[in-house]
């Protein structure tokens, strides 16, 4: 599982059949920085995946990729990569909390 950040939606009107009703979410991951870990640092890279959860833009989110997710609900049948399957209530790191979903933003150091 990997963390990001919900950046926008995909629209795709043509598709995959098993791919109609389903909502897509585009998601930039969230990396906890090396250098200061009471902080993240985007990853460079952006994903499209299936949204199982109801997420919205702005939130950070849970998402897994590859076979394992297809074993998501309702996936299993679905030609897919990569799924919301979390929203993110706060995050821990090293004892001191950088994310809570109340604020949306990371902590700052003391």
């Amino acid at each position: 599982m990997y963390l990001a950040h919900v950046e926008g939606s995909v629209v795709a009107t043509k598709k995959d059949a098993h791919m109609n009703g389903r909502k897509l979410l585009m998601l930039r991951p969230m990396l906890v920085d090396d250098k200061d870990p009471t902080r993240f640092r985007p990853g460079v890279n952006t994903i499209v995946a299936v949204d199982s959860v109801g997420a919205g833009e702005g939130e950070l989110v849970l998402f897994c990729q590859g076979s394992s997710a297809r074993l998501a609900p309702g996936l299993k049948d679905c030609p897919v990569d990569a799924v919301v399957i979390g929203i993110v209530d706060s995050v821990d790191v090293l004892g001191r909390q950088i994310y809570t979903a109340r604020s949306g933003a990371t902590a700052k150091p003391a």
